[in-house]
Formats: structure tokens, C-alpha cells, sequence
């Protein structure tokens, strides 16, 4: 009989793919008992048709709510945590993150699931400098709110024997963040990031859907922290080049040097955060997690890129759209 799952965030960016890769895991047909826990259950997970939502028990519960997450755990072998909430509203990423995780983990524990996966961030560590940096390995120093309670949420599942999973740049269909800001930089510079040798970590969303679900399911002992990124980091001008390139972005200017593109910079916190950020490895080692889990950690960066091609010009044509007629 196959394990009974529970995914939490299976209408968002890693969630979705994670029941992508449950369908995947059946060729495509309605995936292995699930049950889904929705804020919203009309908002079903990319590729679940509503047909299929009765056989994927789709339940209602708000982790804002410890209240309404009573008895979504009966009857589950694996709980997969995807649910997060990334923003600048501190009450509301407690509540999410700390409170909402702490109030399953425990659902979790009073029904007896086996395991608990949960998706967090290298984020985790703060700002690097990171050099092949081992799983738990720099001590954890979040520097924002949503990081700060995604370490809580961390320490609830791991008092419980749980397993966390710390991937950093996450790329694909569903990125509102990285591709993005990277593609505001180049445009405020216009021009590339020349000499710029700094390592960082990378991981395909549908790889990591996988890693996720193969976590969950995986007969080894998996308790305690992992990192989930692509083997191969990436410097940080061919992480630009490849974005540019792909995405036919127009940058005039001669290729800046760290320094001068600090310059140009100058009065754009947001950018310059980001440009703080590929200046320093960010490379977050696990070299035995895939083979171990037995997953596929994806074809590498470029090619990964490139199937997401489609999606990352649609939403930057929709969000460049959106701001014009704001």
C-alpha cells in the first residue's frame, strides 16, 4: 500500500511542484493517496484538476488557524511542509511560519506520522560569505523577519526528529523572486557584471519537487538538516550572462566590475542588496543528499533555465504591463 501524504502549500511555488512530482511518480495519473491542506480549496495545485480534488482529499486549513489544522494529520504516514510566508508583515510570517508549523508538528506527532519534511532556506545562515558550506554548517544568523521565522519552524520539526531542507536560489515556473531581481539589476545597470567570480548555489523548482517527495518517501534516516541544490554552484556573471541571453534583455553599456556597478547603484537599496549578494559565495554544499534520497538533482542551471523560458516572459511582459497602467 502506498504512504498516505499530506502536502501543506500545494497551490504554491514549491508545493505545486512537489504534487507535480506525486503525479509524475504515477505517470501522470491521479497521484498516490494525498491529501492536500488548502487555505483556499478553490485555488487547486498546477496540473490537479478538479475532477481529481475528491481523490486528493482536499482539506481546508489556515496555519494562521492552529485550530483548524485538529485532525488533518489522522490516518497520514508522511507530512511534506510546504506552506510558507515570504513578506515584510512580521505578525503575519510568526504566525505562518512559527506558529502555524509549531500547531502541525504537533497535530503530526499526536497522529503518529512517521515523517515530517519541511521546506525551508539557506536564508537561514543570513549573508555570506559561504563557501561549500556543510549542511547546519555556519552558525544560523537570519537577518530578516520571514528568515528569522522560518528558524523557528525549523526547530519544531527538528525537536520532533523531522527533516529540513535548506535549498537556496530556487528557479522556475512560480519564481516571483530570484529571475526577476536579477533581471531589475541589469536593467538599472545596463549593462553586465564583468569579474564576478562568486559562487552560488541553484536548484530547478521541479528538481526540488522531487527532492521533497522523495525525502518524504526515502527508507533511509533522513532526520536533521539538508541542503538542496544542484551540485554544480554558479558564478555570478554566467548567472546574469544566462539570464540576459536568455530573455534577450538589451544592456548597452561595457561590462561593470562589482565596484562600478555599486555606483550606478547608488540610491537603490533594493538593487544594491541584490548586487551585495552575488558579490559573495553563496554555495551550499550536500554532495550525498540526491544519491542518497535517490533523486535527480536536473540537467544544470543553463539547460534548467531554458525550459522555464516561456513562464519567467510571460510574467516579467505581465508585471512590466501591470506597472504601466498602475
Amino acid at each position: 500500500m502506498s504512504p498516505r501524504i499530506l502536502v501543506t502549500g500545494g497551490s504554491g511555488f514549491i508545493g505545486g511542484h512537489v504534487v507535480a512530482a506525486l503525479r509524475e511518480s504515477r505517470g501522470g495519473d491521479v497521484p498516490p493517496p494525498v491529501r492536500l491542506v488548502l487555505r483556499d480549496p478553490g485555488s487547486l495545485p498546477r496540473g490537479v484538476d478538479p475532477a481529481d480534488a475528491p481523490a486528493a482529499d482536499v482539506v481546508r486549513a489556515d496555519l494562521t488557524d492552529p485550530s483548524s489544522l485538529r485532525g488533518v494529520c489522522d490516518g497520514v504516514d508522511v507530512v511534506l511542509h510546504c506552506a510558507s510566508h515570504i513578506g515584510a508583515d512580521e505578525r503575519l510570517t510568526e504566525a505562518v511560519n512559527d506558529h502555524g508549523t509549531r500547531a502541525l508538528v504537533e497535530e503530526a506527532t499526536r497522529a503518529g506520522v512517521a515523517r515530517v519534511v519541511y521546506v525551508s532556506t539557506a536564508a537561514v545562515y543570513g549573508q555570506g560569505p559561504f563557501t561549500a558550506a556543510p549542511p547546519g554548517g555556519p552558525p544560523l544568523a537570519p537577518a530578516s523577519p520571514t528568515s528569522r521565522s522560518r528558524v523557528a519552524a525549523e526547530r519544531h520539526v527538528l525537536d520532533a526528529g523531522g527533516v529540513v531542507l535548506r535549498p537556496h536560489l530556487v528557479l522556475g515556473a512560480g519564481d516571483r523572486w530570484v529571475v526577476p531581481g536579477l533581471v531589475a539589476v541589469l536593467g538599472l545597470l545596463s549593462a553586465p557584471l564583468k569579474g564576478c567570480a562568486a559562487r552560488h548555489s541553484v536548484v530547478d523548482v521541479r528538481a526540488l519537487g522531487r527532492a521533497v517527495l522523495a525525502a518524504g518517501l526515502s527508507e533511509r534516516e533522513l532526520s536533521g538538516v539538508h541542503h538542496v541544490n544542484h551540485p554544480r554552484p554558479v558564478d555570478s556573471s554566467e548567472l546574469l550572462d544566462t539570464v540576459a541571453d536568455l530573455l534577450d534583455l538589451h544592456l548597452p553599456g561595457a561590462p561593470l566590475d562589482i565596484e562600478e556597478a555599486r555606483t550606478r547603484l547608488a540610491g537603490q537599496p533594493r538593487a544594491l542588496h541584490h548586487l551585495d549578494l552575488l558579490a559573495v559565495d553563496h554555495w551550499f554544499a550536500d554532495d550525498g543528499f540526491w544519491a542518497g534520497v535517490g533523486a535527480d538533482p536536473g540537467t544544470g542551471f543553463a539547460r534548467g533555465l531554458s525550459h522555464h523560458e516561456q513562464w519567467y516572459r510571460q510574467f516579467l511582459y505581465c508585471s512590466t504591463t501591470d506597472r504601466g497602467s498602475s
